[in-house]
């Protein structure tokens, strides 16, 4: 534990993993307690969040459970509430659950279109809404919203309702940097492209396969980890960004500088 974030109190959704194995919400909030941060783990399902609990207690962090819908605004007020009274305040909001479905917009319902963005937009619409306040209370703080590389480039998948909600989080990001700037609030977003998660790897079995085999198309040639994106949230977390607002960061070993066909044509 280096103390990069100590006295700070983090808010990140989606704190638990979706199945086996650690996702990006879990990796986020076991780095962001080890530097100091008093962590309230947020997810629909509480039992996972438990798991990131005790991860975050053996890293010698602090954190609380609580359970929330974060597509619902009266759970976003609440959880914002919750970190003040626990916590005595919020310096960190980090936008992290997600949902998606990988079928065609010709089979995308309505019902199913609003409930993706009910969760990707909306949520963390809401979970601004109600922590802004809260950070502008305390001289400022961070927000860093999870996107996708799925937002700006093709990503190979068919998911047009996660990669429209996963857009319009960028057009948020900007226009509350630009908002909330004078007020020291930075808002930031992280982009992550193929990362072995428990969400992908139940995205690659549903279409057939492994996520990312058997090339990975970066210039890395491999998959990320949730460590590597919680590392970036780290960075936009703490002091060494704070000259950084309305920044877009890939985590994707090169995904979207790279050509198409580079990573497949280049030897080695």
């Amino acid at each position: 534990m280096t103390s990069r974030l100590a006295g700070k109190v983090a808010v990140v959704t989606g704190a638990g993993s979706s199945g086996p194995g650690v996702g990006t919400g879990k990796a986020i909030s076991v780095v962001l307690a080890r530097e100091g941060a008093s962590v309230l783990l947020v997810d629909k399902v509480p039992e996972r969040a438990e798991e990131t609990l005790a991860l975050v207690k053996q890293a010698g962090g602090e954190g609380r459970v609580f359970e929330a819908d974060i597509s619902r605004s009266g759970d976003c007020e609440a959880m914002v509430d919750a970190a003040v009274a626990d916590y005595g305040g919020v310096d960190i909001l980090v936008n992290n659950a997600a949902v998606t479905r990988h079928v065609s917009v010709l089979e995308t319902s309505e019902e199913l279109y609003e409930a993706i963005l009910g969760v990707n937009l909306r949520g963390a619409f809401m979970a601004c809404k109600f922590a802004i306040p809260a950070l502008v209370a305390r001289g400022g703080g961070s927000i860093v919203n999870i996107g996708s590389i799925a937002s700006i480039r093709d990503s190979g998948s068919t998911h047009p309702a996660y990669a429209a909600s996963k857009a319009a989080l960028l057009g948020l990001t900007v226009d509350l940097a630009g908002a909330y700037g004078p007020a020291n609030v930075r808002v930031n977003a992280v982009l992550p492209g193929i990362i072995a998660t428990p969400m992908a790897e139940q995205v690659g079995a549903s279409r057939g396969g492994a996520p990312g085999a058997p090339t990975v198309p970066n210039l890395l040639r491999r998959q990320g980890t949730a460590w590597d994106v919680a590392n970036a949230v780290l960075f936009l977390c703490s002091d060494e960004a704070s000259y950084l607002t309305g920044v877009t960061l890939p985590v994707d070993g090169g995904a979207v500088v790279a050509m198409a066909s580079a990573p497949l044509l280049r030897p080695g």
